[in-house]
């Protein structure tokens, strides 16, 4: 088989030529346009784990939970409707507003937020199934803008005599992407992250692992769709932040574009920051992570 090496931040500079390519063969599935879908996913799983974090930090403490995020440097300033220290009743509709400010917040795994996330729920703490709302406020994950609003759902499993009571998410997308050179992307579909490990351990982050599923349509600048599945489960593990800062190690996603077929191959659980996507025979070695 024969292979390519290309880093994201090389192959993001031949854009043009990318492009040009792209305008005489639009259902060519190429490395540059998997390298955008990895850094979709980053931010799709970051803001997974935020909104998870933010609204179960309000069960955990009514009165005052704001998270349980761990960030490299200051936290974002987090307000809620009811305010903190006012204990939401049952059926009220709490909104927490997340402000990561101006000039960035840098998050355990490296990327760096910017801007507002806005999510709201009823207060239930009895219910095994909650429905979230999320909303941007020029909020950049790294360099890219993303737009949108839609709902995620947090439901809690049964305990087994092999397994604790977790939460399993289902984030629903709807979502627009603007990449630094005026790029648009847009995504709909959805991503259901659950926890496999750790849970049993709230105040250690290190050891969470996550598995990841679903599928999702995404529309390029030319008007082109293609869809992605995860074939095999993605596998995000958080003691890889202090190796590589990607964290997601295992896991494949299939990409189809009407009759072409790609993959993108997250290895096999190391801590790397490599990605492998095969089309044609040919397989490129993308560098996942950075702006």
């Amino acid at each position: 088989m024969k292979t390519k090496f290309f880093i994201l931040g090389l192959a993001m500079s031949l854009m043009t030529i990318s492009c040009s390519r792209n305008e005489k063969d639009s259902s060519t599935i190429t490395a540059d346009e998997a390298s955008v879908n990895a850094k979709m996913d980053q931010a799709n799983d970051d803001v997974s784990s935020i909104v998870e974090d933010q609204e179960a930090a309000t069960y955990s403490n009514s009165s005052n939970g704001k998270s349980t995020e761990v960030a490299t440097t200051t936290y974002p300033i987090v307000t809620r409707v009811p305010a903190f220290g006012t204990p939401p009743t049952v059926g009220q509709t709490v909104t927490k507003t997340i402000d990561y400010g101006t000039t960035g917040v840098t998050l355990a795994n490296g990327n760096v937020l910017k801007g507002v996330i806005i999510i709201s729920f009823v207060y239930d703490p009895t219910a095994t199934s909650h429905t979230i709302n999320y909303t941007f406020q020029n909020f950049y994950h790294n360099s890219i803008k993303f737009d949108g609003n839609k709902t995620f759902t947090r439901t809690m499993t049964t305990a087994t005599a092999t397994s604790i009571s977790h939460p399993i998410v289902t984030m629903n997308m709807d979502m627009t992407a603007t990449f630094p050179d005026g790029r648009v992307f847009n995504r709909v579909g959805s991503r259901t992250r659950e926890i496999i490990a750790g849970y049993d351990t709230p105040n250690v982050m290190a050891d969470n692992i996550y598995q990841v599923t679903g599928s999702w349509t995404t529309t390029f600048p030319n008007t082109v769709e293609q869809t992605s599945t995860i074939t095999t489960p993605l596998e995000v593990k958080m003691s890889c932040a202090n190796v590589n800062k990607p964290l997601i190690v295992q896991g494949v996603i299939t990409i189809v574009r009407n009759s072409h077929t790609a993959t993108l191959d997250y290895g096999n659980g190391d801590c790397d920051n490599l990605a492998v996507f095969t089309i044609n025979g040919v397989s490129y070695n993308i560098v996942i992570g950075g702006n």
